[in-house]
């Protein structure tokens, strides 16, 4: 298992290079706030009206947050985060607002630019604090709505907003779309693995995305290496698009949609009874989680990421693997979107043992796992590096307890923002890929 040093760097230099590619959005701040209400309008309903008026204030969220953790600072609590959808529900549209409008001042422009670190840069929507709120309050959710009326206001990270007019203008998402996709299946086949591309007709459709086409080959390499020795009726759409669902993160919810339908009609299209999301955790909630909204009817196929469907196969013995020839012992890192967002827990664990691989867990795993730092878009923010980079030290220092010999996940993300991260701080322990493992280790 290898990682390109010079395509994760040349990715990373694209990524940086998002700020020079987008202008600034020109709206009036009185169109700003405008445009916010309306957001906050139609997405507040009676549940998170019944979020808001029930928090005791008791600081339990800060304590769950890597932000918070990593800097002392109270700005980063995340019921703070959403401070300004509290404002206008008890202004605008709780009991007694009348009376609270006379001294409750309202939403400023200047608001929500100050808002925008909070929202983009100092939250990764991971869901820590839902979990450990003892009020039972989703705060993630609504720091979604945060984002969404940020964005109708033009005031996304203009990186976020970069890849949005790239995605929209020319369909590519870095510069990466269908036709490196097809280069990346030559490549392979060239290596001995098969790629089928494009079967007009498949039960199982996999997902690209331009992360793993530009740095993480070897993860698709491993993907339809499993997938041809299932002996599986597969392919990979290249009319998909890209399944990493940054304009879900952005807030940019007509592109979401608009890009979601490109999947869910091509596979629909293909007949595909099971889509394969593959080692992305945007990518997965996006679509198992909020698909069927965007389609407006249940989904005609079964969604799963690609460390829930290897575990499955492991377990029910239909995917036969060999034991590593060495005693290993990793940690694993669950990917925020998979572990704590969708249950998907015990399938890499089980895949990883079935393989010989001792698990050594972190103080914070599983549901409680800390984010990597760089989710839910923050990864891309520039302005958001010093935040993440001390994120990162808090899972480093765990990893490190461990005395695991290297770190495992299953999110593209995830492992990009490890690298990126060990990078700066000098961490010499290794990242790996759950997929790449296991197709490593198949049995002949």
């Amino acid at each position: 298992m290898s990682v390109d040093a010079a395509a994760f760097q040349t990715f990373r230099e694209k990524a940086g290079q998002l700020r020079t590619s987008a202008v600034p959005a020109a709206v009036p701040s009185d169109v700003r706030v405008d445009r916010a209400k309306t957001v906050f309008k139609r997405r507040l309903d009676a549940g998170q009206a019944t979020y808001l008026e029930t928090c005791i204030h008791c600081g339990m969220c800060a304590e769950a947050c890597h932000f918070y953790e990593a800097t002392g600072h109270g700005r980063y609590t995340p019921i703070y985060k959403v401070d300004l959808l509290r404002r206008y529900y008890r202004r605008e549209l709780a009991p007694m607002g009348w009376l609270r409008r006379l001294v409750m001042r309202d939403i400023t422009a200047k608001d929500l630019e100050d808002w925008q670190e909070l929202v983009y840069d100092s939250c990764t929507q991971c869901g820590r604090c839902d979990m450990i709120c003892p009020m039972g309050i989703h705060i993630s959710p609504m720091i979604g709505i945060m984002r969404e009326a940020l964005a109708e206001a033009g005031l996304q990270p203009i990186e976020q907003r970069a890849l949005a007019k790239e995605i929209n203008e020319q369909g590519t998402l870095l510069g990466i779309g269908p036709g490196t996709y097809q280069a990346v299946a030559a490549e392979l086949r060239g290596r001995g693995v098969e790629v089928p591309l494009d079967k007009p007709r498949a039960d199982v459709m996999v997902l690209m995305n331009a992360m793993d086409a530009a740095v993480f080959k070897d993860a698709i390499a491993a993907t339809a290496r499993i997938m041809n020795r299932l002996g599986l009726d597969w392919t990979i759409r290249t009319g998909a698009g890209d399944a990493a669902a940054f304009d879900w993160t952005s807030g940019d919810e007509r592109t979401h949609a608009r890009m979601t339908r490109r999947i869910i009609e091509d596979a629909a299209a293909a007949g595909a009874k099971t889509v394969i999301v593959p080692e992305c955790g945007h990518g997965y909630a996006a679509l198992r989680w909020g698909g069927a909204n965007v389609y407006g009817q249940p989904l005609p196929f079964e969604v799963m990421a690609i460390s829930e469907f290897v575990g499955r196969e492991v377990q029910a013995g239909r995917l036969k693997v060999k034991k590593v020839a060495a005693s290993r012992s990793v940690t694993y890192h669950d990917p925020c979107k998979v572990g704590r967002w969708s249950g998907v827990l015990d399938e890499p664990r089980q895949a990883l043992a079935a393989i010989g691989i001792e698990v050594r867990e972190m103080e914070s795993h599983a549901k409680t796992n800390y984010c990597c730092g760089g989710g839910g878009g923050v990864f891309l923010n520039e302005r958001a590096a010093k935040l993440r980079q001390g994120a990162f030290r808090i899972k480093m220092k765990e990893a490190d307890a461990t005395g695991a010999a290297s770190v495992v996940t299953a999110c593209g993300h995830c492992r990009m923002t490890f690298m990126a991260g060990a990078q700066q701080a000098n961490w010499p322990t290794p990242i790996e890929s759950l997929v790449e493992l296991v197709a490593e280790n198949l049995a002949e």
